[in-house]
């Protein structure tokens, strides 16, 4: 029987990176130096299939942390040219693997329907973006060993460094439509399972799996990447709900 725990830190991180690991009988398509995204991939694994480094999928294909990727969406590779075919028929349908607008914006909750805190201070380097292959949440630049604390009250769902372009990863669930998240961190000070306040420090900043100082936060409701910037009140002030 599966540990209750291990189940929603597993839909935690379906949410987050398109699935657990895939569908392994399921390879994408690649002839020609491009590759073509099936169900269940993610950069990490095509990286294993293509031979081409992560840091080079990325730079090749304008991507960006947290690399969202879509099926059907064709990437250029380093790999030699040959075809990698999938064990079943393709449907020819194009679906998101990680839906950046499954809520369309004007279906985004109000803000101050909840509460949140800014994980850490410091100037947000990059903001939110709703395009393809885009930001889907906030940087914040600062120095090693900064405090990140939890932007808000729930229970931590996910705690360690598995999913490739988030280094030492924290994920807050806080209710059945809200989950948070912290990438990048150099300390990991809480445990799966653990319940949180709000404010409380929960790890240092640092620059795991990334090529500098910063925290990557996300806010995500039912599952869809939203605006931080848009919920968190002028950074140094108290929530205003």
């Amino acid at each position: 029987m599966i540990n209750p725990l291990r189940r929603v830190m597993c839909l935690a991180i379906i949410l987050l990176m398109a699935g657990c690991a895939g569908n392994k009988s399921s390879v994408g398509s690649y002839s020609g130096g491009v590759y073509t995204v099936k169900r269940g991939d993610t950069l990490y694994r095509i990286s294993r299939i293509t031979g081409t480094s992560i840091k080079d999928l990325a730079g090749m294909n304008g991507l960006s942390p947290p690399y969202t990727i879509e099926v059907g969406q064709q990437l250029k590779v380093k790999g030699s040219a040959k075809t990698a075919s999938s064990s079943g028929k393709g449907s020819g349908k194009t679906a998101k693997v990680v839906p950046s607008s499954a809520v369309p914006q004007s279906s985004w909750p109000p803000v101050g329907d909840r509460c949140w805190r800014w994980p850490t201070t410091g100037k947000v380097v990059m903001t939110y973006s709703t395009a393809e292959g885009g930001n889907k949440g906030i940087d914040i630049a600062g120095s090693r060993g900064q405090p990140i604390y939890a932007a808000g009250a729930g229970k931590v769902v996910y705690v360690g460094n598995q999913l490739r372009g988030y280094g030492n990863l924290i994920m807050i669930k806080h209710s059945e439509d809200y989950i948070t998240a912290y990438a990048h961190n150099d300390t990991l000070l809480v445990n799966n399972g653990q319940s949180v306040k709000a404010g409380q420090k929960i790890a240092t900043m640092g620059s795991s799996d990334t090529d500098s100082v910063k925290l990557h936060f996300q806010l995500r409701y039912r599952a869809t990447a939203i605006d931080p910037l848009r919920y968190l009140p002028p950074q140094g002030s108290p929530p205003k709900c």
